[in-house]
């Protein structure tokens, strides 16, 4: 493999992209930057497409730096002993380095121990399309040395900033007609970057790469068709509970064992994401069922056939996505949904530590009369056993505070709460806390 010509060839690419493509900075660009204020290897996971090169290159300006996509059919077959032929292209490029970025570097195999070796002379970016990234032996041999940060496709808050489009917590009427604008936008066609400037188009494409290279390839997957009938379920009935039992039912299939190893490597491509039903014995959560989730809104609308209709669903999905994105960032945080014996159900129960934060229904409201009693009594009974009393509705356009037998609910607009709005209460900064193993 004539190695420097392949790296010439993606710097040209990248350098091509950025000037005619509109690139913004990314909400986690400030943490990532801090992290790498620090010898350790920085880990960028995420679904394919999120944005992950575009942050690891804006992250690499300014250094001394060599990067190398691995996603490249050239680069098909990249053995462990390439990896020093890759670091002396490097040098004969761009002499002594100070940063080198690896993308999708789960393709080579062993490339742990390279990076480790890379971490004690210069910073080290690696970025994948897979949970596993992180797994195994780096995480072993280097017993600490790393921060990793999941990359989301783009937040409500992003796709405002590319759009250049204002977005105050207290907009006048025109600047809140346009952000509601703009919110009906993301939420049917989600914020995927390259949907801004190739089209939502993409979608069924990066759906179908998502699927055939970092599942059926990665994972050697023989029923190819199988899995993708059961990838497209999922995703169209997003914001379901599911267990496997009922899919291998739904879809005719035989082997729950096999289907549920299907349903982890789907998981750990990013394109699901799952909610547990919340309980304080884990043996309880383990057994329920969960509810599934699609990474984006606009893969659901790309991929469903009767879904995009549906906006209560969409706004949950949504609101799932983002809870995600904000747990991630926080250490220690998770996201539930609770449900009793007499079918009570809240969308999301937010856990911080060891305590309960917040109970969040989600509906499609604009007027109070449209929040339905049930989702309300949900809420009260889940208030009083998960002893929570941060009680919030998030609707479309309907935004009070009212208090129900004896407890205050907040009720807040969508694009508010997106922005940024808790209860009603700034967010401030959101939070953010890479996952990290760095020791002290």
């Amino acid at each position: 493999m004539d190695f420097k010509s392949i790296i010439r060839d993606q710097a040209e690419d990248m350098q091509d992209r950025e000037a005619r493509e509109r690139l913004i900075p990314r909400e986690d660009a400030g943490p990532a930057l801090e992290a790498l204020a620090h010898p350790n290897i920085l880990a960028v996971s995420g679904v394919r497409r999120s944005g992950k090169s575009i942050l690891a290159y804006q992250l690499s300006k300014g250094r001394a730096s060599g990067r190398i996509n691995f996603d490249d059919e050239r680069l098909a077959g990249a053995r462990t002993a390439d990896l020093d032929r890759v670091l002396q292209a490097f040098y004969e490029l761009y002499g002594e380095l100070e940063c080198v970025v690896l993308d999708e570097v789960q393709h080579v195999p062993g490339w742990e121990l390279f990076a480790s070796r890379l971490r004690a002379r210069m910073r080290v970016i690696i970025t994948g399309s897979n949970a596993t990234l992180l797994g195994g032996e780096l995480a072993t041999r280097l017993t600490g040395r790393y921060i990793d940060m999941v990359l989301f496709p783009f937040s409500f808050r992003e796709h405002l900033a590319y759009a250049s489009v204002p977005a105050p917590m207290d907009p006048t009427t025109r600047e809140r007609a346009a952000i509601v604008r703009h919110l009906e936008g993301h939420l049917r066609e989600g914020g995927f970057p390259e949907v801004r400037t190739i089209g939502k188009g993409i979608l069924p494409r990066i759906f179908g790469d998502i699927v055939s290279r970092d599942v059926v390839d990665r994972y050697g997957v023989r029923r190819d068709e199988s899995l993708r009938a059961l990838a497209m379920y999922l995703v169209e009935n997003a914001a379901t509970e599911v267990t496997v039992r009922r899919l291998v039912d739904s879809l005719g299939l035989k082997n729950e064992h096999t289907v549920a190893k299907w349903m982890s490597h789907l998981r750990e491509a990013f394109l699901l994401l799952e909610v547990e039903r919340f309980s304080y014995k884990m043996r309880e959560r383990h057994l329920a069922p969960r509810k599934v989730f699609c990474i984006d809104n606009g893969m659901v609308s790309a991929v469903s056939t009767g879904f995009s209709t549906d906006t209560g669903r969409l706004m949950e999905n949504l609101v799932a996505v983002e809870l995600k994105r904000r747990s991630s960032r926080e250490w220690g945080s998770g996201v539930f949904y609770w449900k009793d014996h007499q079918q009570n159900e809240v969308d999301f129960v937010v856990k911080r530590g060891r305590a309960i934060g917040q109970l969040i229904q989600v509906t499609y409201a604009s007027d109070g009369r449209d929040v339905r009693e049930r989702e309300l009594r949900a809420m009260l009974k889940a208030s009083a056993a998960l002893r929570c009393r941060d009680l919030l509705v998030i609707t479309w356009d309907l935004e009070e505070a009212r208090t129900v037998e004896g407890r205050k609910v907040a009720f807040v607009p969508l694009w508010r709460w997106l922005l940024g709005a808790t209860g009603g209460r700034p967010r401030g900064g959101q939070g953010r806390h890479q996952r990290s193993s760095v020791d002290g």
